[in-house]
């Protein structure tokens, strides 16, 4: 298979889609106050990377027919005018974009100014004889599936996977270095068998890593088959070729996968399956920032570094963990995207409706926000210092959670009542270090368990906990 360079924006001039004003206001908090934090999705799901990757796959499409004999009577394309054309989407610039938009104005069509578009730039050299084989056979929806398709892959595996893996890591980082610290769990909010902070957070990691392997797995589609996929023209003018063959190694060639059977449109669902896993990770991340918050104001963690010198306007002493309530917010908007692409992106009536353009130009969008997500649990969680003292009040604290270790104890040696006995030592009432002691004295357990259970501390009642965590190291 030949090699197709991948077209990217100029890294030399400004953006292709910048406004010319870079002083207007901004409609959107993503072009306006986070911009510099997701920049590097616009090379890839901005207006302007549609319509260069619309170029792309125009070019591609008469690279295909000029150098694989499909149709007869189309001569050989050299290997200049390959790299000429090949040329054109890399060099979509702030200039092109602006001649774009005239033509657009005109033809009152996007992808009919993209055609028209790249034959004004075969006038005048040697492809000036091949300038109507762009487009050939091409419904819009042959150039907009590839295009998006394209435009949403390297999104998702350059940008959005990087830093969502990162998130992954970072959590897994700290589960390896607090594996040990115990922690007082909660269960319902109250008080329950202890666990390690390292411990629960490698649970948010293993969840995060479970996602992520979905997303790393996922499938891009495309199409190329025409008005309504039955190759009617492409048969009609070339009845002697193999045009879904044709279709199948062009779509292929462009690094995607290839589906064979469709309407006008690519059928999406490997969009909707996507946006479903990518959102399901954005609502692991969600409940880790939840918790983490918690933990904050436990004081189980400290917001130590890289914070910011404000935490409140009044009050000097606060340092707030605004990182990780606007992740949450920006996951919560990412999310409902997400969740809405999903649904509308399944369903087209009949062969066709426009309900699905208007609704992928929030793909974006919705990255944007996850993104934005992403940049701030990154930041949170390396401004955070473990507060072993805390943790170890709050266990020092709550003795009474030692009822279910004595009671597991009790069931094994075969005395009689062992929840009741312990229910009512300990339900409702705090119970300290002393008194939990002397219960265990009273039972009459043989000697050796009578003392491991008078060793035991809350502290140190976390199971195997620590090396739970060793899971994250696991290769499945």
């Amino acid at each position: 298979m030949a090699h197709v360079p991948t077209p990217s924006a100029p890294r030399t001039q400004a953006p292709a889609d910048a406004p010319a004003d870079l002083g207007a206001p901004a409609l959107g908090p993503l072009d306006g106050r986070y911009r510099a934090s997701v920049a590097p999705l616009a090379e890839h799901l901005s207006e302007a990377a549609l319509n260069r990757r619309r170029i792309h796959v125009e070019v591609e499409w008469l690279v295909h027919l000029g150098t694989r004999d499909v149709v007869p009577g189309v001569r050989r394309l050299t290997g200049e005018e390959i790299a000429l054309l090949r040329r054109l989407p890399v060099g979509f610039d702030a200039a092109a974009v602006a001649e774009l938009a005239e033509i657009e104005r005109e033809t009152v069509h996007d992808v009919k100014a993209v055609e028209y578009w790249v034959k004004r730039r075969l006038a005048g050299t040697s492809l000036e004889d091949v300038a109507e084989l762009v487009h050939l056979f091409c419904t819009s929806e042959d150039v907009n599936n590839l295009s998006y398709a394209l435009m949403v892959r390297d999104a998702v595996q350059q940008v959005w996977l990087p830093a969502a893996h990162a998130v992954a890591d970072d959590v897994a980082r700290m589960a390896r270095e607090l594996r040990e610290l115990p922690m007082l769990a909660r269960t319902h909010g109250q008080p329950a068998t202890p666990t390690t902070l390292g411990k629960e957070l490698a649970v948010l990691a293993h969840r995060l890593r479970r996602q992520l392997a979905r997303v790393d797995a996922a499938e891009f589609l495309g199409k190329f088959n025409g008005a309504t996929g039955t190759y009617a023209a492409h048969a009609t003018a070339v009845p002697g070729t193999d045009w879904p063959a044709v279709s199948r190694e062009f779509v292929t060639g462009l690094g995607l996968t290839w589906n064979p059977l469709t309407t006008q449109i690519e059928s999406h669902d490997w969009q909707a399956e996507l946006y479903a896993d990518v959102a399901r990770f954005g609502r692991v991340l969600h409940n880790l920032c939840t918790d983490v918050w918690t933990y904050i104001s436990y004081g189980y963690f400290a917001q130590v570094r890289g914070q910011g010198t404000v935490g409140s306007s009044t009050m000097p002493h606060k340092v707030n963990p605004i990182r990780f309530e606007n992740a949450e917010a920006n996951l919560e908007v990412s999310q409902a995207l997400f969740r809405v692409l999903e649904e509308t992106l399944t369903t087209s009536r009949l062969q066709r409706d426009l309900t699905d353009s208007s609704m992928q130009r929030n793909i974006g969008v919705a990255f944007g926000h996850s993104l934005l997500a992403l940049e701030n649990v990154r930041k949170g969680l390396a401004g955070l210092d473990a507060n072993p003292a805390a943790l170890a009040a709050d266990l020092d604290a709550t003795w009474e959670v030692l009822g279910e270790a004595v009671q597991s104890v009790m069931r094994v040696h075969g005395l009689p009542n062992p929840y009741e006995r312990l229910k009512d030592l300990t339900r409702g009432r705090r119970v300290d270090a002393a008194a939990m002691r002397e219960f265990v004295a009273g039972l009459g357990l043989p000697a050796a368990e009578a003392e491991r259970l008078a060793a035991l501390t809350p502290g140190s009642y976390t199971g195997v906990a620590a090396q739970l965590v060793d899971v994250l190291d696991q290769r499945s």
